[in-house]
């Protein structure tokens, strides 16, 4: 994809569109911030729900994915899975729908803070990541998805609107907390996000990376937030399945499908809540190589050579849902 070939903030804004036109059957809210922000409420003093998870999730995805819920065949107790497909899956998942923006305001009890994910992302360019994606958006509206039970303060839509160079009017924000329906569904669907961000970790070229397709199981939700983010992580290192396709020689599309599943991690084993607290609510001690979903599967398309690695382990997705 070119620089100048589209905006996905362009995109995803008319996905948010569609989303609050269609507010009621949602069961979201929507209302106006202190600065004429677009406040969505998906999921903490709205019902929200799974339909409301996967709009949310193809806003993520900048209006490049599809993100679609259907039955699995490879788990009978947990039937039912999300399944996600881009176009352009590197600028789908990483310039847009990865959690990379760290938006904070204050200190103690009433802190706010989020990651933020979603195209807005791409206006600000605040990541490191960039620096090694040359794709640059060019837009007059921006959208954020924050993982959070509450909007951000007028402190946060300042900054967020100040970097992104759009009006504070022009400016988005849906936020559902992991433990609502709506929260699980869009985490979950970030199974194909994780694969690219690792094979990026890996240093696997990101412009060989043409086309992906991933699915995970629906995560049950869970009131306390621990536990719900566990699920929703677990479904992912535990039964998660993706399938990239490269270009480039055969031997290195192979060496990639062995290194990108989660049973690399030297945390691979445990139920995710109990990882988290094994390592006191420090993310970044945790593996980074555990962020992945369990069975890679990378096809070396000038070749015509599919390379697999890594299982799906049924009996501990169970014992972590259940």
């Amino acid at each position: 994809m070119s620089e100048t070939a589209l905006s996905i903030n362009t995109l995803a804004g008319h996905l948010v569109d569609r989303m609050v036109a269609d507010a009621a059957k949602l069961r979201i809210a929507v209302s106006k911030g202190e600065r004429g922000e677009t406040i969505i409420d998906a999921g903490k003093a709205a019902r929200g729900g799974i339909d409301a998870g996967l709009r949310i999730a193809e806003i993520c995805l900048g209006g490049l994915g599809t993100v679609e819920l259907g039955p699995t065949g490879s788990n009978p107790k947990w039937p039912f899975e999300i399944s996600v497909r881009a176009t352009d899956p590197v600028i789908a998942c990483l310039a847009s729908q990865y959690a990379g923006w760290a938006l904070s305001h204050g200190e103690g009890k009433g802190a706010f803070f989020a990651l933020g994910s979603g195209p807005g992302r791409a206006l600000a360019r605040k990541e490191p990541l960039f620096n090694d994606l040359a794709y640059h958006d060019h837009a007059s509206r921006a959208t954020l998805v924050l993982e959070s039970d509450r909007a951000p303060p007028p402190e946060v839509t300042d900054k967020v609107a100040a970097a992104c160079g759009v009006s504070p009017e022009n400016l988005a924000f849906i936020f559902a907390p992991t433990q609502s329906l709506a929260g699980g569904v869009q985490v979950v669907s970030r199974v194909l996000e994780v694969v690219l961000h690792k094979a990026h970790e890996l240093k696997f070229p990101l412009e060989r990376i043409i086309d992906g397709v991933a699915a995970a199981p629906l995560s049950p939700p869970h009131p306390d937030f621990i536990q719900a983010m566990g699920r929703t992580n677990d479904a992912i290192i535990y039964a998660g399945q993706a399938h990239l396709f490269v270009t480039g020689p055969a031997d290195e599309a192979k060496a990639l499908a062995e290194q990108l599943p989660s049973t690399t991690s030297r945390d691979h084993g445990q139920p995710f809540a109990e990882i988290f607290k094994k390592y006191k609510g420090d993310f970044y001690a945790i593996d980074p190589m555990l962020f992945s979903p369990a069975q890679a599967i990378v096809t070396a398309v000038e070749t015509g050579e599919t390379f697999r690695a890594g299982r799906i382990d049924n009996a501990r997705l169970d014992a972590c849902f259940s």
